[in-house]
């Protein structure tokens, strides 16, 4: 990925949190062809050096094939974006030397995913992200307040999917290349619009480090 020195996320434990607060991403894999599918992940952030990706789909997922030949995948987990607009910058009105752009909030991972046969497994992981989604809801529902018999059903026609993260990228690319005043004026922008709350709160996060 092209990741300017402004733009780089290193730190392991952002990335991981952005995977958390954005887990459905694109699970992508080029044995045999290419082929992409969205898939809802869980991280298991104490395994290993970088993490561990989890994930469940169905067995009739055409990709699985893929995925059981154990060549290397990617997974595209995507945070906040928006269009910036030359009209928030105040070295507008100084110079009009300015253009459109799009901010945006990304993590790659890389890893050699292992699909997973066993019942208990999936009873599990089924949990854990169903847990993980439902955690501020007033009322959670969980797996437990489905039929048993259903439930059995249902992960009867479903493999689960490890990803031991060999190698994983963070680029957030929000306005850092820009003045302090311009980045202030495109929080102040992204704010009166109401165009995004999520961007305007990781630029001023940015320039408050």
């Amino acid at each position: 990925m092209y990741r300017p020195p402004a733009f780089r996320e290193d730190r392991i434990d952002v990335m991981h949190a952005l995977i958390r607060n954005h887990p459905l991403a694109t699970l992508v894999t080029a044995a045999g062809g290419l082929d992409a599918n969205l898939v809802p992940f869980t991280i298991a952030s104490d395994r290993g050096d970088k993490g561990v990706l989890r994930a469940h789909m169905a067995k009739g997922n055409d990709q699985l094939g893929m995925l059981r030949r154990g060549q290397e995948a990617m997974v595209i987990f995507q945070g906040p974006e928006h269009y910036i607009t030359p009209s928030w910058y105040a070295s507008k009105a100084e110079h009009g030397e300015v253009l459109p752009t799009w901010n945006y909030v990304v993590v790659l991972v890389w890893g050699t995913p292992q699909v997973i046969d066993d019942f208990e497994w999936l009873r599990v992981q089924t949990d854990e992200l169903t847990k993980k989604q439902e955690r501020t809801r007033a009322e959670p529902w969980n797996v437990t307040d489905a039929p048993e018999t259903f439930v059995t059903s249902q992960l009867r026609g479903i493999v689960g999917l490890e990803i031991p993260i060999s190698r994983i990228e963070g680029k957030w690319k929000v306005s850092q290349n820009r003045s302090e005043h311009d980045r202030r004026t495109v929080v102040s922008g992204l704010r009166a619009e109401g165009r995004s709350a999520a961007m305007a709160e990781i630029v001023a996060e940015r320039l408050r480090q």
